[in-house]
């Protein structure tokens, strides 16, 4: 829907959504990295099994020392990739229409899927890895099956990394690429032989994993921190974090992704989640560019029903406050302080009209957002009362972040 009257502005008032298809491509490239790391971990543990032919004490097939869980499931209500596809809601959209603030509140779910799915690639590495019984230390090679490179495999003892000393860490390299300043490193994962608590880190390098499919990546590099030491008050928790993303032509697509941080938080039925995506060409009206979307979220895994509180603060932004991040940044101040600016004497309204899905907080359910500022009953309030000690993170530090491998 355009805003009418003299909101309309041809040049600066009609603001395109490419969000949709960007994050869908991305999802994919996702799965498709999970593909990749699953038929590398395949040929490693043909070549592991093989080298162990002749081992006096192997370790007995079906036993292994890691965790089964190395992430926290989100409810869908809060991430889900089909909340932008206009098949979750009756008023399907087109790339003409405006962004709008319940656009905001939508694309939020996506952004928080991103970061599920990249933590649920480490799950499966880990099953992988599981069925190999990779659990002492060894060194082996093999020739990637999507790239036809040399991969070396290193499990080490003892490995000291982030203040931690734990017990293992595999790390899988692409062997030409070792003299690289990133060592060609594909895959780290850090874990203890003790599983209880259950912790470890895992991070990963597309790029490296295959040279091939994964060009996409550039520099693009993921980690995921998982515990279930309750060390942020929560029976389990992951901090997923994304960085040095590929980023188009502003030209082509303004909303491209570069990094995100992404805490989520298990408590019974109950998943809190904040964290921030980096938008550095993002803009909304006055053409100012780089935005983070700076969010809060608590869904109910067992109703699916979930609310969320969404701030835009500029991507330089030095400041981890609450109330700045999530009020005076948050989608009604910010819309309405680039409308005032740009068409200063608008109808009001005309811009109420227009910001009607702006109020925080926002309310999803299983068939995606329902509004903003009303809550649809009781079972929304709880979770929105939660929102109140949740934070994002501080924007600049979101907008440099950087991931590095031992």
């Amino acid at each position: 829907m355009y805003l009418e009257g003299n909101f309309r502005d041809p040049q600066k008032g009609i603001i395109k959504m490419k969000l949709t298809k960007k994050l869908n491509q991305e999802i994919m490239k996702l799965q498709k990295l999970s593909f990749n790391l699953l038929s590398l971990l395949f040929i490693a543990g043909v070549v592991l099994l093989s080298s162990c032919e002749g081992n006096e004490n192997p370790t007995p097939q079906g036993e292994s020392i890691l965790p089964e869980n190395f992430s926290v499931d989100i409810p869908n209500a809060i991430s889900d990739e089909t909340l932008v596809s206009g098949a979750r809601y009756g008023n399907a959209r087109t790339a003409a229409d405006t962004l709008q603030g319940n656009d905001i509140y939508e694309h939020v779910g996506s952004f928080i899927h991103v970061g599920e799915a990249a933590a649920e690639i480490v799950e499966e590495i880990i099953t992988g890895i599981r069925i190999y019984n990779i659990d002492r230390p060894m060194v082996l090679s093999f020739e990637g099956d999507d790239d036809g490179r040399t991969k070396n495999l290193v499990v080490e003892a003892d490995a000291d990394f982030d203040g931690v000393v734990w017990d293992f860490v595999l790390t899988i390299t692409d062997a030409d690429s070792e003299g690289n300043d990133d060592g060609g490193k594909a895959l780290q994962i850090f874990w203890n032989h003790t599983t209880n608590p259950i912790k470890g880190i895992a991070i990963l390098k597309p790029y490296n994993i295959d040279r091939d499919g994964d060009q996409w990546a550039g520099d693009a590099t993921f980690r995921i921190d998982y515990s279930e030491a309750g060390e942020h008050g929560y029976e389990a928790h992951m901090i997923v974090s994304i960085a040095e993303l590929p980023t188009p032509d502003p030209l082509d697509d303004p909303w491209a992704m570069d990094g995100l941080k992404l805490f989520a938080g298990r408590d019974g039925d109950i998943v809190d989640v904040y964290g921030n995506s980096n938008h550095p060409n993002a803009y909304f009206f006055s053409g100012d560019a780089g935005f983070n979307w700076a969010f809060v979220a608590s869904g109910n895994d067992v109703t699916d029903i979930g609310v969320a509180e969404v701030g835009l603060p500029p991507s330089n932004l030095d400041d981890p406050t609450r109330s700045v991040l999530l009020e005076y940044y948050s989608i009604k101040d910010v819309f309405t302080r680039e409308i005032s600016d740009l068409w200063p004497g608008l109808d009001q309204s005309i811009i109420d009209a227009y910001l009607h899905n702006t109020e925080a907080p926002g309310y999803f359910g299983t068939d995606g957002f329902i509004a903003g500022g009303t809550s649809p009953g009781e079972e929304w309030d709880v979770l929105a009362d939660r929102l109140q000690d949740l934070s994002p993170y501080n924007p600049k530090e979101i907008s440099n972040l950087s991931i590095d491998f031992k």
